[in-house]
């Protein structure tokens, strides 16, 4: 229901590409999107640079199970600071290791044509996507939660400096 509401808040947008993970939710998604904004022939990308965060050894638990394990402040330490990973996991640092060289590869260069992408991911991967667009810092990007489901624009100068963000 998420992503064609998503899709309906894209349409009229252009996509010369779109963007996605490996993981059957992101992929799941991004073809709803797609077919609700008629652009079924727009070519994809997938990449595993775009999954989600690792969580190690907490992969798959809920957060209660892990809380009544290691504490309330662990967890929230290692879902939202930038540098501390679960026990086999990634941090937040670690995602974004991989994230942004894609973004800068594939993806960037289509934006300096002028031309609009689709990108549909994860909350961490794109939290270390935001990090570099928006300029945010290793503290303030702890306190920042994104929507599931709902679309983040971002205009962009020539230069790929941001000029305008926010939700449709």
């Amino acid at each position: 229901m998420e992503a064609c509401t998503a899709g309906d808040k894209l349409r009229g947008f252009a996509f010369a590409h779109a963007f996605t993970s490996l993981l059957i939710r992101a992929i799941e998604t991004l073809e709803l999107i797609l077919e609700q904004t008629g652009q079924t022939d727009c070519p994809i990308s997938r990449d595993q640079a775009l999954n989600e965060r690792n969580y190690g050894q907490l992969q798959g638990l809920n957060k209660a199970e892990v809380a009544k394990q290691y504490g309330d402040a662990q967890v929230a330490l290692w879902r939202r600071s930038y540098s501390d990973r679960p026990p086999g996991g990634e941090s937040l640092a670690d995602t974004a290791a991989r994230v942004l060289p894609y973004y800068h590869a594939p993806i960037e260069p289509i934006l300096r044509e002028g031309r609009d992408v689709l990108i549909v991911a994860h909350g961490n991967s794109l939290r270390a996507l935001m990090m570099l667009l928006e300029g945010i810092g290793e503290e303030a990007i702890a306190e920042v939660d994104l929507p599931t489901g709902v679309p983040r624009r971002y205009e962009m100068d020539a230069g790929l400096k941001v000029i305008k963000v926010g939700y449709l």
